[in-house]
């Protein structure tokens, strides 16, 4: 990406082994995210460019002479984020806090919307899917665990959704009907979904929604309270990231409720005061989701057929059409936009 709007396919080197814990890997699916649209929106023109992409399912080409728990030709999966794994934050259940982490999209490090991979900590961040190859119908899915659909499920997780709690969600995106589906998953009695775009909310209502709230803002937050008899919501989701979504956030839930956020927030400041949060006793949880600590579990239910998290994405591309992928999912002709590598 050189500036808003401007996404390009450029040929540049082959990555390689850098340090002995790193792995190549050849991709065979990647796609954009809807944060990948904060950029898009609004990145200052830079004639270097930024790397793209930072979710990826692929096969492993190479690695360092330092890994052990891989080989070329396993099937992974690569979390957005990587990560040792070992350190104090990963065994604490934060890797995206990893000591030796970070996130994709540096020039040293590169981005995932490409041919090939430089996957750093790869004994860490890389999961072997086994049985699975490039011509399984469980792509799509495999694919979402990479963020989407965990980025779903950990704000279900850090809401404390349980059996008979009522939840809503705040966004109609890929992440928000990730969460519906999560907090299914997860026993929630009651699912109000606040989106209003009828494709979307219709998965929605097919993954667990029992409501759909179409207003926004005041209007939207008096809908929810009249939907649950002026109690408002166990735990709300956020996956949105913008100032009027954790607005309605505090507006519907209950005293004693928690706000999950997982929209990476386009805001620096929020209230957190006695009208938002602290007159009603509420938790405010969530942040990035370490999706590392999820994936072994999502794997085995993607392959025996308990969930099918991949439905969130309605087009596929190849990586010379990036940029209309990402045209597309600005301009909301797509919800998520998946990219297949040949």
């Amino acid at each position: 990406m050189f500036g808003a709007g401007d996404v390009r396919v450029e040929n540049v080197p082959d990555p390689r082994i850098v340090e002995p814990t790193d792995a190549i890997v050849r991709t065979v699916r990647a796609c954009v995210c809807g944060s990948d649209l904060h950029p898009y929106h609004s990145m200052a023109s830079d004639p270097a460019g930024r790397p793209m992409g930072h979710e990826l399912i692929g096969v492993v080409e190479e690695v360092g002479s330092a890994v052990t728990t891989l080989q070329p030709g396993d099937f992974v999966i690569a979390p957005f984020a990587y990560q040792d794994n070992t350190c104090v934050f990963c065994r604490d259940g934060v890797q995206t806090s990893c000591l030796h982490g970070g996130f994709y999209g540096s020039t040293e490090v590169g981005g995932l919307q490409a041919e090939l991979a430089r996957i750093p900590q790869a004994d860490g961040s890389l999961v072997v899917v086994p049985g699975v190859d490039e011509s399984s119908e469980l792509l799509p899915s495999l694919l979402t665990l990479s963020d989407v659909y965990l980025t779903g499920y950990h704000a279900a997780h850090m809401g404390r959704v349980s059996a008979g709690t009522t939840v809503t969600v705040i966004g109609d995106g890929a992440v928000g009907l990730s969460a519906v589906l999560a907090s299914r998953q997860l026993g929630a009695e009651r699912i109000i979904l606040m989106g209003r775009h009828t494709s979307r909310t219709d998965l929605g209502i097919e993954w667990g929604a029992t409501d759909v709230v179409a207003e926004r803002g005041e209007e939207g937050v008096s809908k929810v309270l009249e939907l649950t008899g002026g109690e408002g919501s166990h735990v709300v989701l956020e996956a949105v990231g913008h100032l009027p979504a954790y607005e309605q956030a505090y507006g519907i839930v209950r005293p004693g409720g928690v706000i999950s956020r997982v929209g990476v927030p386009q805001y620096e400041e929020a209230p957190i005061g006695f009208g938002s949060l602290f007159g009603k006793n509420v938790t405010l949880t969530g942040g990035p989701a370490p999706v590392r600590a999820y994936l072994e579990p999502a794997i085995r239910q993607v392959l025996a057929g308990e969930i099918d998290p991949g439905r969130v994405f309605d087009r596929t591309i190849g990586i010379d059409e990036i940029a209309s992928g990402y045209a597309a999912m600005d301009a909301r002709e797509a919800l998520k936009v998946m990219v297949a590598f040949r």
